[in-house]
């Protein structure tokens, strides 16, 4: 009997071919939209729950931080804050005495400041002459630049007056600038101050800072540079090359 040969369905099928698949050309377009809007979330992920940038602005923490510093800050630590909301996602850890946090201040919702903590919930807390005292003890402060500007008064540091202890008569209690206390840090709450003491608008004029005002603790310096000086592109001409990836401390 003849060998009938296979047509060439047969033979396609032989050599293990299936349908064919046709390819659909893609949008160029749609895939770049695609890509960048993949891009642009995950960098707010990013931003808004593990690390943030920083620029320096004022003097308020010299000689710590100068203007024109760029710092890397950390958000997942302490926990980060839901973004325009009072709730928090647990972090591994708890803001530390002398850390130098980014916050939100109580004073001015559209500004971020960064400052020192040197008051822990708990902790009684007095200046005397410029000198800081934690519990009863100077705190010796060797992060800490003076000026030789006058001691003032100023009417937003009346708050003290509901926190200071019981021995003090709030009636003529009278803080300044460089003499107040002694009050007591509630919980949840913290005492921040300038490194640059005289220069500084911190927890003696706004208040105490609430816990979930904390944005992050700062990391390191990530590029820096001269900010004030008048010669052309002095992010090129002016860069402090010691302070880069710099830590903070």
């Amino acid at each position: 009997m003849a060998n009938k040969k296979p047509d060439a369905g047969e033979r396609g099928a032989s050599r293990g071919k299936g349908p064919r698949i046709e390819e659909i050309p893609l949008n160029p377009a749609l895939e770049w939209t695609k890509s960048i809007a993949i891009a642009v979330v995950l960098f707010l992920v990013l931003r808004s729950f593990l690390v943030q940038t920083f620029v320096i602005t004022s003097g308020s923490m010299e000689e710590t931080l100068l203007v024109g510093d760029m710092l890397v800050v950390n958000r997942v630590a302490i926990g980060s804050r839901v973004p325009a909301t009072n709730l928090r996602i647990p972090g591994y850890s708890k803001p530390r005495l002398l850390d130098v946090l980014v916050f939100d201040p109580p004073h001015e919702e559209t500004i971020m400041l960064i400052k020192r903590l040197v008051g822990m919930p708990g902790d009684t807390l007095e200046m005397r002459n410029r000198t800081l005292y934690r519990n009863g003890q100077a705190v010796n402060e060797p992060y800490v630049i003076h000026s030789n500007v006058a001691d003032e008064a100023h009417p937003w540091m009346e708050w003290q007056r509901d926190y200071v202890t019981s021995d003090v008569d709030r009636g003529v209690y009278s803080p300044t600038r460089d003499t107040w206390g002694p009050l007591v840090v509630p919980e949840v709450h913290y005492f921040m101050l300038g490194d640059n003491r005289e220069q500084s608008l911190d927890s003696r004029y706004w208040g105490l800072l609430e816990g979930w005002r904390v944005e992050g603790r700062a990391m390191f310096t990530y590029f820096s540079y001269n900010k004030g000086s008048y010669r052309p592109f002095p992010w090129i001409r002016e860069v402090r090359w010691g302070r880069v990836l710099d830590g903070i401390s």
